[in-house]
């Protein structure tokens, strides 16, 4: 455990981030293999780098999450311009996304192999660039349980994980599949609240829910504004439902911009629906703002650095959400 995070621009205090974490995001991304609109270019940097900085003067911005992995169309070295251009720190990542967009070479490659070349781009960076990744993730599968390849990259990158002190997020496809990761997971010896459980709010089932934060694990509420995928009003329910259950530590939020038509300029809803948007909203149904705190800023901090252990049970027995 540290309370360093690595950043692009270099390793930062915890403590120095006092805004809120957008804790699942993209600058940089090209999954045009399956949708030709869903890219991040250079072409968009400008854009994107007006929305950040944007987002720091208006509501304080201060961390934002960025998980493009490997096959992905990572580029590290535009995030670190992003960066530095909206003064906004920025975390690159690591690992392998879910099957389909897997290199031909993953099929030959043990998961202690594949762990040693994540291990190997945390301590000396990505490609030649010397930026190294503070998280590993969104590593995927797709579907209620791993395909082969997904639960050796999965293995590989719990393998890392705890080789390095980082934790892991992962793509639930849908949000389907988290108890199924989770349980791979932490049977390659990763603690569970060094996990992050993704797009869970695309999943309806608040029992599901409940047995991942119980098991320690974080959920992701990571697609807030995809309205094509699920309604923020439903999103807000499942949300509220986890807080009810008084698992308000093992939430956290974003947007997961993944193509140029979600950015403001072309637009779209953008990296600040989460503030603009849905906290107000969650703010109506009665969270005070320590609690938004806790699930915009805290809990991403917690869940990067490792610094608490998984909670045993609801935090405080259940009950109103006001105050929790």
């Amino acid at each position: 455990m540290s309370d360093l995070l690595q950043t692009v621009s270099g390793p930062l205090p915890a403590a120095a981030v006092r805004g809120p974490v957008l804790a699942h995001e993209h600058l940089a991304l090209d999954l045009t293999r399956a949708d030709s609109a869903a890219a991040l270019t250079p072409g968009h940097r400008a854009a994107i780098t007006e929305e950040l900085a944007s987002l720091r003067t208006e509501f304080g911005l201060g961390l934002l999450v960025e998980l493009t992995c490997r096959g992905m169309g990572r580029d590290v070295t535009s995030m670190a311009r992003i960066a530095a251009d909206s003064g906004v720190a920025v975390i690159a990542a690591t690992g392998w996304y879910y099957e389909p967009f897997h290199p031909g070479e993953l099929s030959r490659t043990s998961a202690e192999r594949l762990a040693g070349t994540l291990i190997g781009e945390i301590e000396r960076g990505c490609g030649g660039s010397g930026i190294r990744p503070g998280v590993i993730g969104e590593v995927g599968s797709h579907g209620d349980a791993p395909s082969e390849p997904e639960a050796r990259t999965l293995t590989a990158a719990a393998l890392a994980a705890a080789a390095t002190g980082l934790s892991v997020a992962t793509h639930a496809r849908f949000g389907r599949g988290g108890l199924a990761q989770l349980e791979l997971l932490t049977a390659a010896g990763l603690p569970p609240h060094r996990v992050s459980i993704g797009h869970q709010d695309l999943l309806d089932e608040p029992a599901v829910h409940r047995e991942l934060a119980a098991a320690g694990a974080y959920l992701a509420f990571d697609t807030v504004g995809k309205e094509s995928y699920r309604s923020d009003g439903v999103r807000l329910r499942l949300l509220l439902a986890l807080l009810e259950s008084g698992y308000a530590d093992r939430a956290l939020l974003s947007c997961d911009v993944s193509r140029h038509g979600y950015l403001l300029s072309e637009g779209g809803t953008g990296y600040g629906h989460l503030f603009r948007s849905f906290l107000p909203r969650l703010r109506a149904a009665g969270v005070d703002e320590e609690l938004v705190d806790r699930l915009t800023r805290r809990n991403p901090l917690r869940f990067l650095t490792g610094q608490d252990g998984a909670d045993e049970g609801p935090a405080d027995g259940g009950g109103p959400v006001r105050g929790r």
